[in-house]
């Protein structure tokens, strides 16, 4: 039950931390903001591996955001075992993320807070991962932009119902 005190606090995990999951914070930060519940959350990012740790995100996941508003200033960081005492709920991009994440800690109470973000999404397939654009073209930026707007509403839905916000 969601306390009037208490903040929920989110973790969006991709790869590296330079292009899908610095969008996701930014677009659920910006959802939060348009919805007037910011003051409700603590929203962050991280990758898997530590290949651009300190780095800023992407210049086109940069792009794609501004397109719509929303500003990236993360820097990327490591995904680390305190990460799921901290946070409340810990979205994954992929199940190559998802098993990162899952193997860094032998707890089965995890389960219940590492999700594949995409599974919110009404309209996704069974296979229901986020593909990385990195290697891709601008337009494949622009997709996954969309897939996590839709990924989030449906999160957000979702939070709606689990911690009565």
């Amino acid at each position: 039950m969601y306390s009037n005190t208490k903040k929920i606090k989110v973790l969006f995990v991709c790869k590296g931390n330079i292009c899908r999951s610095p969008l996701a914070e930014g677009i659920f930060v910006s959802i939060l903001k348009k919805n007037n519940l910011s003051d409700k959350f603590v929203i962050d990012s991280a990758g898997t591996c530590d290949y651009h740790v300190g780095n800023l995100p992407d210049d086109r996941a940069i792009k794609i955001a501004l397109d719509h508003g929303i500003t990236l200033n993360s820097s990327a960081r490591l995904f680390t075992p305190e990460d799921l005492k901290i946070f409340d709920y810990v979205l994954v991009m992929d199940h190559l993320n998802y098993e990162s994440v899952t193997e860094l800690v032998k707890d089965e109470n995890i389960h219940d807070k590492v999700f594949l973000l995409r599974s919110f999404d009404s309209d996704s397939a069974d296979f229901q991962n986020i593909p990385d654009p990195y290697y891709g073209s601008e337009s494949d930026f622009d997709e996954v932009f969309d897939i996590i707007t839709k990924s989030e509403s449906g999160f957000l839905d979702y939070l709606h119902t689990i911690e009565k916000i």
